[in-house]
């Protein structure tokens, strides 16, 4: 006869998953330097609001109209960035302040409405709220119609290659090092950086500048840019990795320096959990999950090139630029908690900036179709499907080496050691 758990059992395991929950949802912060940052000051921050507010109620300017529209939703997000810091969690991170991380959950529930609230107009109401925004962007072309993509590709000179070194190819190694940075795989990075050249050779017959030289992509974007920037990204990780998890309170640090370095270590982690996304003894469901994962990043990725060729901007514009950083600052924590979702058993639920996150693609994704029509009337399905059908082989094949890597890790780990305890040291060493 099976045994059953008692109502206590269950009881506790309930309690325990939401503590372990609450730890990836709301970390707590350990070693607070100074106290005043750290206690609340709810009524002082609630003085200093009415206040504001009477201020710019009564003080103001009221006659220009458009003036006051501006104002107002530059209010209105001010102060939900306020009830952020008081209401929302602090997420997995605490530094360099959780109310920075609880002000960046606000900036992303924002984004989420405000997408909720764009799938529900017009294409000319679009172009209104667009035009109020910006009134140049009447004149904005899409890039697609003044330029050119992928012509004399059989031409290789060194003026042409060195002028494909441009303020985006500094971008594209920035972003990938800080990609290498919340991933912290190398397996996973180099996975995503030669899918994602592939979705974009399946996605140039809706998009135009997808349409690259062969040597621009495998030789400039995949080796140069990002496999150059996953390559700073994890160097910088493994050496923080390497130092020690709890760092010193600035009142225990004697030195000048040493309070100067303490200073700027308050903006990197408290902590730096090392991260694997692949046990040698993974299951079904953690495939599903990095193939979800790599789905999620890929349709992100490609957000960002359809929003801006629908919605007519180029991507020196604000609009762009701006959404490039705001997504950059969510995906922290949002694979921060993938992560723990996809490889801590006592982590039964997603954390909630994962879940904005998701849904803030998936909205994306469905105003690109709603506002796009016209374009993606000519999709052809059958790439589509061949692209869903290589991102699967291509994460089992990632997968199978990361696994392939770790069992020769430790095999050579188990021969060192017993090389170790037979012989001695310095000639297992040499």
């Amino acid at each position: 006869m099976a045994a059953t758990a008692s109502p206590s059992t269950s009881r506790k395991d309930i309690v325990s998953h939401k503590l372990h929950f609450r730890m990836i949802n709301e970390q707590q912060v350990d070693d607070i330097s100074i106290e005043f940052f750290y206690k609340p000051h709810t009524i002082t921050l609630l003085t200093v609001t009415v206040l504001s507010l009477m201020y710019f109620a009564f003080a103001r300017n009221d006659e220009n109209s458009d003036n006051n529209l501006r104002v107002g939703l530059l209010v209105v997000v001010s102060f939900f960035l306020v009830i952020s810091v008081l209401a929302f969690p602090n997420g997995p991170f605490t530094r360099p302040h959780p109310a920075v991380w609880r002000m960046v959950f606000g900036l992303s529930v924002m984004y989420f409405l405000f997408l909720v609230f764009l799938i529900f107009l017009n294409w000319d109401q679009v172009k209104t709220l667009m035009y109020w925004l910006d009134p140049t962007l009447r004149y904005a072309t899409r890039e697609a119609d003044v330029m050119e993509y992928a012509v004399n590709c059989t031409v290789i000179t060194w003026e042409r290659i060195l002028s494909h070194f441009d303020i985006f190819a500094f971008g594209h190694f920035g972003g990938w090092a800080m990609k290498a940075l919340l991933i912290r795989s190398y397996g996973l990075c180099w996975t995503i950086s030669i899918t994602w050249e592939l979705t974009e050779l399946f996605f140039m017959h809706l998009l135009p500048n997808f349409a690259e030289c062969w040597w621009d992509q495998v030789i400039l974007d995949i080796l140069l840019c990002n496999g150059g920037g996953i390559w700073l990204g994890m160097t910088v990780c493994r050496f923080l990795e390497m130092r020690t998890y709890s760092w010193a309170s600035i009142k225990e640090i004697h030195s000048t320096t040493g309070k100067i370095k303490r200073v700027v270590l308050q903006f990197t982690p408290a902590s730096w959990t090392y991260v694997r996304w692949l046990d040698p003894k993974s299951s079904s469901q953690r495939v599903a999950g990095i193939y979800l994962f790599m789905i999620l990043w890929q349709l992100t990725e490609l957000n960002t090139f359809f929003l801006k060729h629908i919605f007519i901007f180029q991507a020196s514009h604000p609009l762009s630029w701006c959404r490039i950083l705001l997504i950059g600052v969510i995906t922290a924590p949002t694979v921060r908690q993938y992560y723990a979702y996809l490889t801590d058993t006592q982590c039964k639920r997603v954390g909630t900036q994962c879940w904005v996150f998701g849904a803030i693609a998936f909205l994306e994704a469905l105003a690109c179709v709603k506002f796009g029509h016209d374009l993606f009337s000519k999709t052809q399905i059958r790439s589509v499907l061949l692209w869903l059908l290589c991102l699967a082989l291509i994460t089992l094949l990632c997968l199978y080496g990361m696994v392939w890597y770790e069992q020769n890790k430790m095999k050579v780990s188990r021969c060192y050691f017993i090389c170790v305890l037979i012989v001695s040291p310095k000639k297992c060493c040499t």
